[in-house]
């Protein structure tokens, strides 16, 4: 009988495996690391041929790969800005991490990291704050701990 139950598993894996993979891109309910300890979070991706102008507002996750001229609001969550996205935009989330281009100002409840080849040229307001050597930055910068103890107690 496990012989049996053997070839199941093996059939079930791959389409659970494949399951997961759209689970993490497309459904709000992607198990946290620890779980039990943060809430459930879900994420979004906005890919590299997108162009957007407008207002972009959201209440999970994001990633942008692709152009961006206009605000984005993400209290509460955050954005990842790509290799390949091209940012003009006023940022307001609670954590932002820049591998690309960021014009604008930057408004993180909890941090900033900029990477080695991100880009930020405009004024920060955070928390906490991480730049990369080789990364680029112009502007001026914030750093206010109380607001990462604000966001603690939303």
């Amino acid at each position: 009988m496990w012989t049996k139950q053997q070839p199941q598993t093996e059939s079930s894996a791959p389409a659970q495996a494949a399951k997961s993979s759209v689970v993490a891109f497309s459904s709000p309910s992607t198990p946290a690391p620890a779980l039990g300890s943060s809430p459930v979070r879900g994420s979004a991706r906005l890919g590299s041929s997108l162009q957007i102008k407008g207002h972009i507002t959201g209440t999970e996750d994001l990633q942008i790969d692709g152009k961006v001229d206009g605000p984005i609001s993400l209290r509460g969550h955050g954005l990842t800005v790509g290799p390949t996205a091209q940012l003009t935009s006023e940022i307001h989330a609670r954590e932002v991490v820049v591998y690309g281009k960021v014009v604008g100002n930057v408004h993180a409840r909890d941090r900033v990291d900029v990477k080695s080849d991100g880009s930020v040229i405009g004024d920060i307001s955070t928390a906490r704050i991480s730049i990369e050597d080789g990364a680029q930055f112009k502007g001026r910068i914030e750093i206010d701990p109380t607001k990462s103890q604000n966001a603690a107690a939303d």
